[in-house]
């Protein structure tokens, strides 16, 4: 590293789940960053972040604490109070953060979605470019090492022209339960549609694998099941009253009294009670959010999608997310003219026309890809590359910049036109 091999400076808006991820690999990663400053309304997630960098940087000064940005930037007047920043809040809290800390000179890390608009994501996108910061967008898939793997299979040319692509997000059943139907991204209103806060990454991804842009969509989906009217006869409000709970796959205690049991308080729990007991758990599912019939919610995203692509060059790509699934890996076919390959988010088989031989090639990194395991290294990736990009000045190490992003963004809103219109919809370069 350059800078006199002194840790990168981080400021920290937004100390939830995704917050606390980047703030774990920082305090363990002591000689290549430090938190300074973290920024959330809520005492709690405030402390846990600052409590960990305390432990892993013990004599340096403490971290501190602001209850929202706008603090945050009145404190980094005149001077910046950290080399970057990382804004981890909600989906429709992205853009102003990110234009006032850009004005003020801060390397910027954004989780995705850039913005829940076209509008806003074009707002964020400028404002990093006049200011001339170094910015990245947790696409999070592209920095995993399987993902790596996959793409030098596809650079390597052995497939030959890429004519089309079909790739899968079995969201699974629980997941889409927790986080899409009972959670904070249940609803497009107070959220983004379903094809922006969870499968944006997946469009992000067949861009950044092909190397093409998607020029055209087509899209069809809609909330099928989780609904009123599929509500069983005799199901009550909430799981912990309902005479049906135990044998529906969408039970909330077993889900999340299985895990604490299991696995103790990871994610999901700590999504749904500060506490690490049962009675925590319990009293949250009484009372809160989590605890609520699926079928008695207040969601409105969709819980099965299609997308079709044209993709720049002619290649065609076809994208289903479906809640109706185990959690597993993303799949992934790829069609070439010299070859084919057929990935699981592990392995990748490759088919060579030429010869008819087959060759297996394997990741490296076996296990779960959520976000209780690294998103398959993708967290670390993304939070090593960013570093070392401040670090260095090297800008090349962030694989998720501002254009590309903002590409794939707008073919995901496209893609809800689409759906929405029941048209094929022409997705903008910029």
């Amino acid at each position: 590293m350059t800078r006199n091999d002194a840790p990168v400076t981080v400021a920290l808006v937004g100390a939830g789940n995704r917050g606390q991820t980047y703030a774990r690999w920082i305090a363990a990663h002591p000689d290549r960053a430090r938190l300074v400053a973290v920024a959330d309304p809520r005492p709690f997630q405030r402390s846990l972040v600052s409590d960990g960098a305390a432990a892993a940087t013990p004599g340096a000064a403490p971290v501190a604490q602001f209850e929202g940005w706008e603090d945050l930037v009145a404190a980094g007047s005149p001077a910046p109070l950290a080399d970057m920043v990382i804004v981890a809040t909600q989906d429709r809290e992205h853009r102003d953060p990110v234009v006032a800390l850009a004005a003020q000179g801060y390397a910027i890390l954004v989780e995705k979605p850039l913005a829940p608009s076209a509008e806003e994501c074009r707002d964020v996108v400028d404002a990093v470019e006049t200011a001339g910061v170094l910015f990245g967008v947790c696409h999070v898939m592209r920095y995993m090492p399987y993902t790596d793997l996959m793409k030098s299979v596809v650079d390597s040319g052995v497939l030959g022209e890429i004519v089309n692509v079909q790739h899968l997000e079995p969201v699974g059943w629980w997941h889409d339960a927790h986080s899409y139907v009972r959670g904070p991204w249940r609803s497009e209103k107070t959220s983004s549609p379903m094809l922006l806060a969870k499968s944006s990454h997946d469009l992000d991804w067949i861009r950044y694998v092909t190397g093409k842009r998607i020029q055209t969509v087509a899209s069809f989906g809609s909330l099928k099941h989780f609904r009123p009217q599929e509500r069983p006869a005799g199901a009550a409000d909430r799981c912990l009253d309902c005479p049906l709970e135990p044998t529906c796959p969408y039970s909330a205690p077993r889900l999340y009294l299985g895990t604490l049991r299991e696995k103790g308080a990871i994610w999901p729990v700590t999504v749904v009670t500060d506490g690490t007991d049962e009675a925590s758990v319990i009293e949250a599912l009484r009372t809160g959010d989590y605890g609520r019939c699926v079928y008695a919610s207040d969601n409105d995203v969709v819980d099965h999608q299609v997308v079709a692509m044209e993709l720049e060059g002619g290649g065609a790509a076809t994208f289903t997310m479906t809640a109706f699934s185990e959690q597993d890996h993303r799949k992934t076919q790829i069609f070439g003219t010299h070859g084919c390959l057929d990935g699981d988010g592990e392995k990748i088989r490759v088919t060579d026309f030429r010869d008819g031989s087959v060759t297996v090639h394997d990741s490296g990194h076996h296990g779960a890809t959520n976000a209780a395991d690294d998103h398959g290294g993708g967290d670390s990736g993304v939070m090593d590359a960013f570093v070392r990009a401040v670090a260095t000045g090297d800008a090349s190490h962030v694989r998720s910049g501002a254009v590309e992003s903002l590409q794939s963004h707008l073919a995901v809103f496209a893609a809800e036109e689409s759906r929405h219109s029941r048209t094929v919809v022409e997705v903008p370069a910029r």
